[in-house]
């Protein structure tokens, strides 16, 4: 069972801070469950963690996309659907403007037939120019 330090890590991830961060991500991962990519060797979690990343097994960077995942607040996904639920209340507002606008349309176009029909009635039409 060889012992790994963060000395030896430092090649891969050069920020010793960002190495504890990706070890304790990938800690977590193993212990929910994921397979390990190196024997335990009877190794605890973290050590099995550093050596994994010290050999190259795992990918830094998907460690890191995990890492900032699970430390997000607010899933893309959610941020969509609450989108999505704000466009269709605006849409339906919208429907209801459409709705009072014909209606306000209707009645103005009844008013101007109205005044057409008393319009005719006290003048004479004619039917053009006369030459």
């Amino acid at each position: 069972m060889a012992r790994v330090t963060v000395e030896d890590c430092i090649k891969k991830v050069p920020n010793r801070f960002e190495l504890i961060l990706l070890a304790g991500q990938r800690a977590k991962n193993i212990n929910a469950g994921e397979p390990l990519t190196l024997p335990r060797d009877r190794d605890k979690n973290s050590v099995v963690a550093l050596r994994e990343i010290e050999e190259g097994t795992v990918n830094p960077e998907d460690l890191n996309n995990m890492l900032v995942a699970s430390l997000q607040k607010h899933l893309p996904s959610q941020d969509m659907f609450e989108a999505n639920s704000e466009l269709q209340e605006a849409q339906e507002e919208l429907s209801k403007d459409d709705a009072y606008a014909q209606e306000a349309l209707q009645a103005t176009s009844d008013v101007v037939v109205d005044a057409a029909d008393v319009q005719a009635d006290n003048f004479q039409v004619t039917e053009g120019p006369e030459e």
